[in-house]
């Protein structure tokens, strides 16, 4: 395989930076998306990256997982962490951001690399020569899926659904009863509806009689854990949502100066604060039964719904059975998979799989061997993961401490302990990029970025270094 061109199939989160990660090797790419010109049942727009489910890409604290699989991207340069930088809203601990803002910025870094040609068309077969990165997330076409099942045996494509959750207005939420607050000693970024006892009897109530919105093809399909429907928690026990998304531990309603019951909590959504997403209320629902359940909430009775929950079908594949640590089909060695596609769940854990596929990708456009990030690193830890699980009942996986080795000793301080896994992950991460060649130029700034974040985190949370 001596060809110089890349094609990567998808414009998400994956496929953004698989692209960009190729071209800054000096790698030809070719970039595909099918949108605007034909939609899917989840997005709205033609924009690449463009957010569906959640505007959060997970906690910062070098005590979080995410957090370290985020200082890993920062050092490679990634384009999505330089959008959602640019584009973050206040979250409390979490990495939030402005949708349309961070997407318009993914966008503009794509489309202004001259060594990516992008083609809006979908496409319904591989492309018959280069190397390939399928990167079509968990809404890959059928036409496309049909032509991939000619060669990826029909038992290893799985499927899960998931949801998206309700956007209310900002001016309409009755801020004499919302108030600010972050749990414990979070900053006060999040808006919290405070609910009694008869107030979530009666929303518990709304939610179990609402109507499904879900096709019949689907009935039978597993919901991931991780973004699991306010309806089916809800059917879980009638305690579920009050230990769950609705617990208001270590939150205090001013008006009463005790802890309610239980809270829903809104996020912002934009920088302008204008728009708030109900945190943990994805859903399925019919939008009328939404709008009912919406304005049971304390503050939200006149609440007005700019973006209904919408349920989505996941497509993605059995890893294991499939792909090696490199992200690189066993059997079809011109074939890489990042994102949802590969086996992952999440933002942040999609773009850094297509990170280092695009890496690999153009690596052996090149003419050499792809490679692995260090067992230590949260990226490392989960491509092996999705390489040596067991193709039994796979499901995806997002970043997550067990998937990288503990520190050596026994911290007694959980907190303590996950800070020096990502201090380990963080510097075996940065040697492993040097000794790859991975040093061009455009990294220094996002390192520096990365450097600045970091002090920040830390500065609001000291005692997680």
């Amino acid at each position: 395989m001596n060809t110089k061109r890349v094609h990567v199939i998808g414009a998400g989160l994956a496929g953004t930076e698989a692209a960009m990660a190729a071209a800054r090797q000096g790698v030809r790419v070719v970039l595909y998306e099918m949108r605007p010109r034909k939609m899917t049942p989840a997005h709205r727009s033609g924009k690449f990256a463009e957010l569906v489910c959640s505007n959060s890409l997970g906690g910062e604290q070098p005590a979080n997982a995410k957090g370290l699989l985020q200082a890993e991207m920062r050092r490679a340069g990634s384009v999505v962490m330089c959008a959602a930088d640019t584009a973050r809203v206040p979250a409390g601990g979490a990495l939030a951001v402005d949708r349309e803002r961070f997407a318009d910025q993914v966008t503009a870094l794509i489309e202004a690399e001259p060594l990516i040609e992008v083609r809006r068309e979908e496409v319904t077969e591989l492309p018959p020569d280069g190397i390939v990165v399928l990167a079509t997330g968990p809404l890959t076409s059928d036409a496309l899926a049909n032509a991939l099942r000619q060669i990826i045996p029909a038992e290893h494509f799985l499927a899960y659904y998931d949801a998206a959750a309700p956007v209310v207005l900002g001016e309409t939420i009755n801020y004499s009863i919302v108030f600010r607050g972050g749990r414990f000693e979070q900053p006060d970024d999040y808006l919290n509806c405070p609910l009694t006892a008869e107030d979530y009897k009666r929303l518990h109530e709304a939610i179990l009689q609402a109507r499904k919105h879900v096709p019949h093809e689907w009935e039978h399909l597993e919901y991931f854990e991780g973004c699991m429907p306010i309806e089916e928690l809800a059917r879980r026990g009638y305690l579920t949502l009050r230990f769950g998304p609705l617990r208001p531990v270590g939150l205090r309603d001013p008006r009463t100066g005790q802890e309610p019951f239980a809270v829903v909590q809104l996020r912002q959504e934009d920088l302008a604060g204008r728009l708030w997403s109900l945190v943990g209320f994805q859903t399925g629902l019919k939008w009328p039964d939404q709008k009912t359940i919406v304005r049971t909430i304390p503050g939200l009775e006149q609440a007005e719904i700019v973006r209904y929950g919408v349920m989505h079908r996941n497509t993605y594949l059995n890893a294991p059975a499939l792909l090696d640590a490199t992200l690189r089909m066993r059997h079809q060695a011109r074939l890489f998979v990042a994102g949802v596609l590969c086996g992952v769940e999440g933002y942040l854990e999609s773009a850094a799989t297509g990170w280092l596929a695009g890496l690999n990708a153009a690596r052996v456009a090149q003419g050499r061997e792809p490679v692995v990030p260090p067992e230590v690193s949260m990226l490392g830890g989960l491509v092996r993961f999705l390489a040596t699980a067991r193709p039994e009942n796979f499901q995806p996986m997002n970043a997550n401490w067990g998937l990288v080795p503990a520190v050596p000793g026994r911290k007694k301080d959980k907190r303590a302990r996950r800070a020096s896994m990502y201090y380990r992950g963080v510097t075996a991460f940065e040697q492993w990029l040097r000794s790859i060649g991975w040093t061009p130029a455009h990294v220094a700034d996002t390192a520096a970025n990365a450097a600045a974040v970091e002090a920040a985190v830390l500065k609001a949370d000291p005692d997680a270094q």
